[in-house]
């Protein structure tokens, strides 16, 4: 269902249903949910790279659970899943193959970088069923603008990934056989950077209107240890050895 091992400081998240086109059954999207939040505060964790086994990302939610659960708890998880990227403390990437339909574009939505392949699909396909993606909007607003998000809501209609680069759901596209190695690179070198800053810096990207929160954040960040090896690192020409990275 779901498959995860930390590689150096990356940890590796696979959605693990390919029968299912990975779907998000409800025990899923918790369980993705609370892995997340785990790598969030491990010490150990420098980036996450969340991608997907068989011939697609994430199909979205699991239809045939639908009268099966109840819907208070679903979207109890769901808001839980999909407001992971303004959560989040340490790097999400995404490597994308396949459809990533619906929930599928909510997940790459949250993702901080995104890395598709071009035969990839995306699309907010929810009003086809009679449903509006309510609980991933916010994200999809954030990622391609609030006009766009209205129009791809309204419509329902399914696009590939140069036109998701074209509206910033996708960072790069990159050919399937270079997808993994080159999210992966990305995710080593962002996990060499000091976790102190990332954290900082994600926490003030939720909150950048907030000036005086903005100057806290920058006074903490210059007043850390990792900043002072960041300077005294690159006067000597060397790599950083971060203090605040677990041994």
């Amino acid at each position: 269902m779901l498959t995860s091992h930390l590689t150096g400081r990356v940890l590796h998240v696979t959605l693990d249903r390919p029968e299912k086109r990975n779907a998000l059954s409800l025990a899923l999207a918790r369980r993705l949910a609370e892995t997340l939040d785990e790598a969030s505060s491990d010490d150990k964790v420098g980036a996450i790279l969340l991608t997907a086994a068989g011939k697609g990302f994430c199909a979205g939610m699991d239809l045939g659970e639908m009268g099966r659960v109840e819907p208070a708890e679903l979207g109890q998880v769901h808001e839980r899943l999909f407001t992971c990227g303004a959560r989040l403390r340490k790097p999400l990437l995404a490597a994308v193959h396949g459809t990533a339909l619906a929930g599928g574009t909510g997940l790459v939505a949250n993702a901080h970088i995104v890395f598709a392949s071009p035969e990839a699909t995306f699309g907010l396909t929810e009003i086809r069923l009679g449903l509006w993606p309510f609980l991933i909007y916010r994200a999809v607003v954030a990622a391609v603008g609030e006009r766009r998000a209205l129009e791809l809501s309204l419509s329902g209609r399914v696009f590939a990934a140069e036109e998701a680069a074209r509206y910033g759901l996708v960072h790069m596209v990159c050919p399937l056989d270079e997808l993994m190695p080159q999210a992966e690179s990305a995710a080593r070198r962002i996990a060499e950077s000091s976790p102190g800053a990332i954290a900082a810096g994600l926490e003030y990207v939720q909150t950048y209107r907030n000036a005086e929160l903005a100057g806290s954040l920058r006074d903490r960040v210059m007043r850390s240890a990792d900043f002072r090896e960041g300077i005294s690192a690159y006067i000597e020409k060397r790599p950083p050895r971060w203090p605040s990275i677990a041994n």
